[in-house]
């Protein structure tokens, strides 16, 4: 490429905080890449703000999970909707980066490959698990799609779509943080038990209230000598989390909370219970026996009981594991009981442990040796200028 002092448009959109975080690596990487400047505009959170893309929208408005929450804010989406079309037409960026989100994202990606506009999708929707017969339509509507799990791209190999494994960002992410030294954190016991409750207020509602009884129960079973930390997503979560805490009656006695700093926690923890998400994956890259738990609404289990197709896990690490790598609690099988028992083993039987860690760095090997949003970048680079 030739360096120009032109700026180059993206018009990027993630609309969840894991797709924030992922976004703003895959900038810097990009920046690093492009022998000019970039213009990054669009929607996403904190991070992609800090690393200088102009929000139109940030992720505490469109971070909404089940059909209930979608339905109520469909006019604001709608209207979303059309705002970021509209900017394609009259900004006429020179590329259309999603990430991720694949509900709007997809039909961003459609509108700009409509209109002649280069799009380049990066996290595979997870067609694996949600009808594999809309992959030919999304193949049509793509310039490039940017996989981060290894088994994807196989799911394309019938279509002309350009199709690239890059590798996961956590990865690399995982790799920074064990290179750091260990920060301080407010632990106070024998046992350290990290708690993550979701990032997303219909989570943290729901399943926080369950995790707090657990803990308890813990904290009684191994007679007080347990400490539990919650790393709050953003100072929203942590504020609507806290309310929570103060609100129930049953709880551990040793709770605290810190900003962010989660793959942290999760590196000194010696278990977890973590909410569905990408959250497990960092506990599974950060070597963290873990339970995986969710529970949803009726109409949101039953909607998703129908849609998934095809998959035996919902948890990240156990997908790629191809097995039970990290167990999970659903719905009514989500109980404060049953996650304190399996809490209680990752403590005190050094064998299931043992078993755990393996198992965990299975999965991980299958993840990609690091430099994800490098390989992301250069991928762009070629789509873009070939």
């Amino acid at each position: 490429m030739e360096e120009t002092a032109t700026p180059l448009k993206i018009l990027i959109c993630a609309g969840e905080p894991s797709g924030d975080l992922h976004g703003a690596a895959l900038m810097d990487s990009l920046r690093k890449t492009f022998n000019r400047p970039i213009l990054f505009r669009g929607f996403g959170g904190d991070r992609m703000r800090a690393a200088g893309a102009e929000l139109l929208y940030h992720t505490d408005q469109t971070a909404l999970i089940g059909i209930t929450p979608v339905l109520m804010n469909l006019p604001f989406l709608l209207r979303m909707m059309r705002h970021l079309k509209r900017e394609m037409l009259t900004w006429k960026p020179d590329l259309v980066l999603t990430i991720d989100y694949p509900g709007m994202n997809l039909r961003l990606a459609d509108f700009a490959h409509r209109h002649g506009i280069k799009n380049v999708h990066y996290i595979c929707p997870q067609v694996w698990a949600w009808h594999r017969d809309r992959i030919p339509k999304i193949a049509r509507m793509m310039d490039l799609l940017l996989c981060i799990f290894p088994f994807e791209p196989e799911l394309f190999a019938s279509t002309a779509l350009p199709v690239r494994f890059t590798g996961h960002p956590l990865v690399d992410r995982a790799a920074e943080t064990r290179a750091e030294p260990p920060i301080p954190l407010p632990w106070s016991g024998r046992y350290k038990i990290a708690l993550l409750p979701g990032s997303r207020a219909s989570e943290i509602t729901r399943i926080l209230p369950r995790l707090l009884t657990a803990a308890r129960l813990l904290q009684d079973q191994l007679d007080d000598t347990c400490s539990f930390v919650i790393p709050a997503a953003s100072p929203k979560i942590r504020s609507l989390a806290e309310t929570v805490v103060a609100a129930v009656d049953v709880k551990p006695d040793h709770l605290a909370f810190v900003d962010g700093q989660a793959r942290h926690v999760l590196a000194q923890a010696d278990a977890a219970a973590v909410t569905s998400g990408t959250a497990t994956l960092e506990a599974c890259l950060m070597r963290c026996p873990t339970v995986l738990v969710y529970a949803a609404s009726l109409v949101t289990y039953w909607a998703a009981r129908l849609l998934v197709k095809g998959v035996s896990h919902l948890g990240l690490a156990n997908i790629i594991a191809g097995r039970t790598v990290m167990p999970e609690l659903l719905q009514k099988d989500f109980t404060p009981e049953r996650l304190a028992e399996q809490l209680r083993l990752y403590l005190t039987d050094s064998s299931v442990r043992a078993q755990t860690l393996a198992d965990l760095d299975e999965a991980n090997a299958r993840l990609g040796s690091g430099n994800a949003t490098g390989r992301a970048a250069a991928a762009i680079a070629e789509c873009l200028f070939p």
